[in-house]
């Protein structure tokens, strides 16, 4: 396949490759989309190693057993499938701050990685608190053409465009 330099993917390919690997997903392992267990039974593992008597102890823990299952595969499948996209559409890059946040906060790394961290556990807190991520509730129950659905992904883009233009202020839209 030919690498196209700095050209995306067109988003209309994506959304319906996504699509089809959601109704496969459904079709072949009786699942919808989802990742935001794996990242607790990640975390339950991790802390595992360092306090097995304590992850022994917690029903939280007990009830997301770390496992090797699709939905960890889904995750590796998710970062493999991102770099090799970015890889031949030539938009691979490392970058530790994005140039919006740099325009707008500066090229110091602490605050950055101090404002990941911090949403990082506010999402992933919010995210067992209704039992799945609000992109997964939104991707899922759009395709079972549920009301809940429909609101959790409106809620889920209306959360993230107040809170840009908290952190970014009216410019956010760039």
């Amino acid at each position: 396949m030919q690498k196209s330099e700095n050209k995306p993917m067109n988003p209309y390919i994506a959304g319906a490759l996504s699509g089809l690997l959601a109704v496969a997903s459904v079709a072949l392992v009786g699942k919808f989309f989802g990742a935001s267990t794996t990242f607790a039974r990640i975390g339950g593992a991790l802390e595992g190693i360092v306090l097995p008597e304590r992850v022994a102890n917690l029903a939280y823990f007990q009830k997301y057993v770390f496992k090797m299952d699709w939905q960890l595969l889904f995750l590796v499948g998710i970062t493999l499938g991102s770099f090799i996209s970015s890889k031949m559409t030539g938009t691979f890059k490392v970058q530790a701050i994005p140039d919006m946040w740099r325009d707008h906060f500066g090229s110091r790394l602490s605050p950055r990685i101090w404002m990941a961290f911090v949403g990082g556990i506010i999402a992933a807190f919010g995210a067992r608190m209704a039992g799945g991520c609000p992109s997964g509730h939104g991707l899922s129950g759009l395709m079972q053409m549920s009301i809940s659905g429909f609101i959790s992904l409106l809620c889920f883009f209306l959360g993230g465009i107040i809170v840009a233009r908290i952190v970014y202020g009216r410019r956010a839209s760039r």
